[in-house]
């Protein structure tokens, strides 16, 4: 038996995960709260012959055969507070009650279902044809990825010590381009790292017809809003990529009233974490600086969240898997990617279990029809041939590790 001898199950595992995907995109769950979606997982994983565990609100399922090189595909599972306008028939009309107790619409907006759909297909092609490879095969299912919690759980489980350790780990992740039926691979930085920080500030509360007696936080939160804008612009080389985003500035609750403080909420964004930290140590520098130069009464409190490792593909894991691509898919169907300013925890796996890594695009869009991005809610790739070519995938990249 040859490799290709994997794939001539394909058309009948297509079958199931279409209807697979029409479920879970009816059945969204939030980060951390994916219990029905790791039931199904689970019960998947163990009818096709895996050892299955749950690690962290995660599930992994391994499947040993021989001697031969540990390979660990990853794949998210969680989705997001979106209420979905794609108008499919299929549509989520879903709502839960978030961290903060809110109740909220739930989407698969970015993706995540056709992530787990593809990685259930290519456990189930390799379980089936065991003579055509040799190794240990790792399914991994992450939860929480859209709040960087996930993969931290699964590590902080113990994880490493839980599972074979791999020779390398891979994952996909379903994108707006390239176009549908094609993957895209890039070496080094592939997605951005990131962070959110909530900054509050402090002024001195006063009557709208009194600023003299009073501190003004807005004042001072529009101050730092403009010189945040400096980093970027005149800290950072132009060869270089940094981003500094506010995304919320919230104050006050009348108009004649000064108010006591001033909350913005930031992200950041670069392709190196000396990037990175020089643009976190600038906001901090800023920050305090302003409110020195305003007279605030008290520190700033300066709250880091939502961090996001950088996502930087091993030269030669990502070589050998772009090769065996070709070589499927043949050269029209794989494309080189420009590195994208979106952001993934999936590193922190590897990065926790000290092995190389690659990560790459599928696409989920026909070529020349309308496109729109991730965590938009008429965000709706075509079913097919992203499932089929998502499967493919996966197991290609596997094979060539673990193909005889």
């Amino acid at each position: 038996m040859t490799t290709s001898d994997v794939f001539s199950d394909l058309d009948s595992t297509n079958a199931w995960q279409e209807e697979l995907y029409v479920h879970l995109h009816q059945n969204p769950e939030l980060s951390m709260m994916e219990t029905e979606t790791a039931a199904e997982i689970t019960r998947r994983l163990e009818g096709f012959g895996y050892d299955v565990q749950q690690i962290g609100g995660g599930v992994v399922g391994v499947m040993a055969n021989g001697e031969g090189p540990t390979v660990l595909f990853r794949a998210d599972i969680d989705a997001l507070p979106v209420k979905e306008t794609t108008g499919l028939p299929y549509a989520s009309t879903r709502t839960a009650t978030d961290a903060e107790g809110n109740d909220v619409p739930v989407m698969h907006a970015c993706g995540h279902d056709f992530h787990i759909t593809a990685g259930l297909g290519a456990a189930e092609l390799l379980s089936k044809h065991k003579d055509a490879w040799q190794g240990t095969y790792i399914a991994l299912f992450q939860p929480g990825e859209e709040t960087a919690a996930g993969a931290k759980s699964m590590v902080n489980d113990g994880l490493a010590d839980k599972i074979p350790k791999p020779d390398v780990a891979i994952g996909q992740h379903v994108l707006a381009a390239p176009s549908a039926g094609k993957v895209g691979t890039v070496a080094g930085p592939m997605l951005s790292t990131a962070a959110s920080l909530k900054v509050t500030v402090y002024g001195k509360g006063s009557h709208g017809s009194m600023p003299h007696l009073g501190i003004d936080p807005v004042v001072l939160a529009a101050s730092i809003v403009m010189r945040l804008q400096t980093i970027v612009s005149r800290e950072i080389a132009p060869s270089q990529f940094g981003v500094v985003t506010v995304g919320s500035l919230q104050a006050g609750t009348k108009a004649n009233i000064i108010p006591d403080h001033a909350t913005l909420l930031l992200n950041i964004r670069a392709y190196d974490t000396d990037v990175r930290e020089k643009l976190i140590a600038g906001i901090e520098r800023i920050v305090k600086a302003e409110c020195q130069a305003s007279g605030s009464p008290q520190e700033p409190e300066i709250e880091l969240f939502d961090a996001y490792p950088l996502t930087d593909n091993d030269a030669t894991v990502t070589e050998k898997i772009t090769q065996a691509f070709i070589d499927h898919f043949g050269d029209d169907r794989v494309e080189t990617l420009a590195p994208l300013p979106a952001s993934e925890d999936f590193s922190n796996i590897p990065n926790a279990l000290g092995v190389p890594y690659s990560y790459w695009g599928l696409g989920g869009f026909p070529e020349g029809e309308k496109t729109l991005p991730n965590h938009n809610p008429g965000f709706a790739p075509v079913m097919q041939p992203t499932l089929k070519t998502g499967t493919e995938a996966a197991v290609t990249a596997a094979l060539a590790y673990l193909g005889k």
